[in-house]
């Protein structure tokens, strides 16, 4: 069972932007109450060894895409066996998840909303309804959502929201049909964790 998602932010003292409205807000818990969470955590000034370090920004990515450890050293895996950049392999494939698209194409407010739509059903993937939230988009396909899900409470202010909304350049999104589709192999990406240190760490 994983903790909450503000104590994830806590215990990493980062913003992962989990719960993407209240982080853009003075809400955000790491405004609020940025020590470390627990009965001590205004006294938690530990510093980490080599291994703490890789330990801290593996937890960052897999907090931030929502995947579990297993998961996420099965990427590891795949990652290594393709001829590329571990590094840039682990983040095209967790790019490439259909609950990453969705989120990235501006239909879901955060990946775990994102996570919850594909998995309740309202997500085709070329007009099929795919309910696997790591499936592997490929280019040229389509992501929409399901005709008879439109009028979901979840999609209530989507029409206003991606007015506002540019998505990734490897992507494309129609805001009047509700449709995305994938351009390119995900390219451009800002990564804001030191993924030698992930590699490092599965490599041991």
């Amino acid at each position: 069972m994983f903790p909450t998602k503000e104590k994830k932010e806590r215990s990493l003292g980062v913003k992962l932007f989990l719960k993407p409205e209240r982080c853009n807000s003075p809400k955000c818990v790491t405004v609020r109450r940025p020590q470390h969470p627990g009965l001590h955590g205004k006294m938690f000034r530990r510093q980490l060894s080599e291994f703490g370090l890789q330990l801290k920004e593996k937890q960052k990515i897999r907090f931030t895409y929502g995947i579990r450890e297993r998961h996420f050293r099965k990427i590891f895996q795949s990652a290594a066996k393709n001829p590329g950049v571990t590094g840039q392999m682990i983040f095209h494939i967790l790019e490439k998840r259909l609950d990453n698209v969705v989120y990235r194409l501006g239909l879901a407010p955060s990946r775990s909303v994102a996570r919850q739509l594909v998995g309740h059903g309202h997500i085709m993937v070329n007009n099929r309804k795919v309910t696997i939230p790591s499936f592997q988009v490929k280019v040229g396909e389509l992501i929409s959502i399901r005709q008879q899900s439109k009028e979901h409470p979840a999609f209530k202010e989507l029409a206003n929201s991606l007015k506002k909304y540019d998505p990734p350049i490897w992507l494309a999104m129609d805001s009047e049909k509700f449709q995305g589709k994938v351009l390119s192999e995900p390219k451009d990406l800002e990564i804001p964790f030191d993924v030698n240190l992930v590699v490092d760490y599965y490599s041991k």
